[in-house]
Formats: C-alpha cells, structure tokens, sequence
C-alpha cells in the first residue's frame, strides 16, 4: 500500500483528527500571513509588522472551528464567514482570515448538491467581497478585496468538483456492484434450473423402469412355480429395464461430469421415433395400449421431442402403478397447425390411487417441462373413470419475447 493510501485510510478512520491536523496547518498560515505587510507604491514589496490581539482572535476562532467542518459544515461556514467580515472591517492591514472561510465554503460544496453550492457560494462571494469593498479601509479595487472574490469562487468550485467526482465514482462502484449480484443470480438460477431438469430426468428414467421391474418382477414369482418358462420371460424384461435404466442414468449423470473427467456418453436424447420401443416395453409388462399417430413425419426440436417423449412415458408409468391391472391406455399424437398435441388416456379404477395422490413430482415434472416450452398441460380424471393427460407443445420453440399467437 502507497502512502497517499494509507493517508486516505487513516483520513477515513479518524476524520476528526484529520481535521484537527488541517486546522493547524490554517492557524500557522494564517498567523504567519499576518506578520506580512504588502506595501503598493512604486514596486510590490512586504514588510514585517505586528497583528493586533483582535485579528490574533478571529484568526483563532476561524481555525478553530474548521475542527468541525465535517460534523457542522453550515454552522462552520457562517462562523468564520462572520469573523472574516469583522476582519475585513476592523483590521487594518487585514490579517488572511478569509483563508478559513474558503476551506468552509469548499467543505460546504463537497458535500451537498449543486443547486445548494450556487446559493451558498454567491451568498459568501457576495457578503465577503462587498463587506471588504464597502467598509474596508483599501480602495474596493484592491487586489486584496479582488482576491477574496477570487478565492471564494474557487472553493465552491473545487468543493463541487470533487463532490461530482465522489458521486461518479460512487455510481461506478454501484453499478459494478450491481452486476457483480446479477452474475451471481443469474449463475444461480442457471444452476437451479439444471437442477430441477436433471431431477425431471432422473425422476422419469428411474420411476418408469423401476415401475416396470416391480410389475415384472411379480409376474415372475406369482408364476415360477406353475409357468417357469413365463417367469423366466418376465426376467428377461427386468433384465432389460434394468439395463436401459442404467444406459439412461449413465447418459444423464454424465452431464454432471467435470471438464477434465472421461468423456460423457453421445447417445442422443430419446424423442417420439423411440415411441414404438417405449410402449413395447409397457406391453411386455401387461400394460394394453393402442397408439394413434397423425403427426405426418413432423420433426421436432430436441427439446419438444425430449417433452413429448418423458411425457408420454411418465403418463404410462402412473398407468402402470394407479390404474389396475385391467386397465388399457391410449397414446395418441397429432399435430395441429403450429402444435404437437400429446394425449395419454386409460379407463382404469384407479383402485391404487390416482397420479399425484402419493406425493410424488411426476406430474409437477411434466407441468415443468411443458411450461418450459411455453405449452399447456391437462391433468385430471375422466367422466366415468380412468385418467386424462393431455399437453399441447410448439413445434417450433419460441423465445420468451415472441407472441405466442
């Protein structure tokens, strides 16, 4: 740290004592400013005389007071304003007592606005000036008299100046502030959208392959005994939900993976052409299910595939686990204008409860993913029994500014 650093730091520690330091170094200027006698004849000379005990007083008390500049600048302010105008009556020759009354002003201007620096500063200007001019024993054309308007000006000025700088620097340091939070918000709200979609994922792979290997996996002991070649088929099935419950845990948890880590798995997110593989799997479970497909080869983003896709699966999955072993779902997608409709129905008793009545985010995942493309979602039971999913998605995913119409 520089020195004019650890200046600034002890000035901001202890501004009283600072201003103590400043008051001093005005006393001594002042009083030596008095020793010295201007002569205007033939040349500009000096010569030494003695102050008075009058001007050794003002001079006292305008310096004196400047201690509390920074606590009381207005009081400060007219204090030594009044004690440079008795000096600039009474004294003859004038000892610099204007001097305090300056770094008053300049204190004044540093530290409020500016329509207040302009009054204040032609109210001292004015009453200083024209008290030295009117009732001052030099002639009012006398450089003293044009110094006291000189140097009040610039006190106002250099006060305004460096409370302009403070306030610029000042908004500099907000507005770094202010996107140094934006950042760090927007880099948490980042990771908290990541968050929830790879909970979605996780949710839809694990709550539909796992649903599938406890349906199987009953299957296989209701009949080991009788049907051991049934069981062993419904081993086969768990065998291979299993498997694709962890190829797609792979997949997503590699997202998770560090810059320097093995490289993550390039298999593409599943969308609608892996539709036939997924209801075959429910099919092999027991699950009856007719698909209806009017959506005329319409190809998708991958992120309104992917929807469709989890949708359509995590639907299947709560048919699987509420309906009822008798239960029969129906898929349909249809395209319809600038949307994709995905529609998920089963007439089941729902004898197991109803999707979402066992607290799990299935649904609130779907709502999210839909909600995230900026398409609506339809959830609830049917008129006479059975359960009704039913999302409309864009074909073309559309960026939050843009009308959706």
């Amino acid at each position: 740290m520089s020195t004019l650093q650890r200046v600034k730091c002890q000035a901001k520690a202890h501004p009283l004592a600072m201003d103590a330091v400043l008051a001093a170094g005005v006393l001594v200027c002042m009083v030596a400013g008095s020793f010295v006698e201007p002569r205007h004849r033939d040349s500009v000379s000096w010569a030494l005389r003695t102050p008075d005990a009058l001007s050794l007083v003002l001079i006292t008390l305008g310096a004196a007071a400047l201690v509390f500049r920074r606590r009381a600048p207005m009081t400060v302010l007219c204090l030594t304003g009044t004690v440079s105008v008795i000096e600039s009556v009474t004294g003859d020759p004038r000892a610099p007592v204007a001097m305090s009354a300056v770094i008053a002003l300049y204190t004044v201007a540093s530290t409020t606005d500016r329509p207040t620096t302009w009054r204040v500063g032609l109210l001292t200007m004015t009453v200083l000036t024209g008290s030295a001019m009117a009732a001052g024993s030099l002639p009012w054309y006398a450089q003293e008299n044009l110094a006291i308007f000189a140097w009040t000006g610039i006190g106002a000025t250099a006060g305004d100046a460096v409370r302009s700088r403070r306030a610029f620097v000042q908004a500099i340091r907000e507005r770094a502030e202010r996107a140094e939070r934006t950042r760090e918000e927007e880099a948490r709200r980042r990771v908290a959208e990541e968050r929830l979609r790879i909970a979605r994922d996780l949710h839809d792979v694990v709550a539909h392959h796992i649903a599938l290997v406890n349906v199987q996996a009953g299957v296989a002991a209701h009949v080991m005994d009788k049907r051991p070649d049934q069981a062993k088929e419904a081993l086969a099935h768990v065998r291979e939900a299993s498997r694709s419950a962890l190829n797609e845990l792979r997949a997503t948890v590699g997202l998770l993976r560090q810059s320097g880590d093995p490289e993550a798995p390039t298999e593409p997110a599943p969308g609608l052409d892996r539709l036939d593989e997924l209801t075959g799997t429910f099919r092999n479970a027991g699950l009856h299910i007719e698909v209806a497909r009017a959506d005329h080869d319409t190809t998708l983003p991958a992120a309104v595939d992917l929807a469709a896709y989890r949708i359509i699966q995590e639907a299947l999955t709560n048919v699987q686990k509420h309906a009822g072993p008798q239960a029969k779902a129906e898929v349909s997608v249809v395209r319809v204008g600038p949307h994709i409709e995905i529609t998920v129905l089963d007439d089941g008793s729902g004898e197991n409860g109803t999707p979402g009545s066992g607290g799990g985010h299935g649904l609130l995942g779907m709502r999210e993913r839909v909600s995230a493309l900026r398409g609506t979602l339809t959830t609830g039971p049917r008129y006479g029994g059975g359960f009704r999913v039913h999302a409309i998605l864009p074909v073309k995913n559309r960026t939050p500014g843009e009308d959706p119409a």
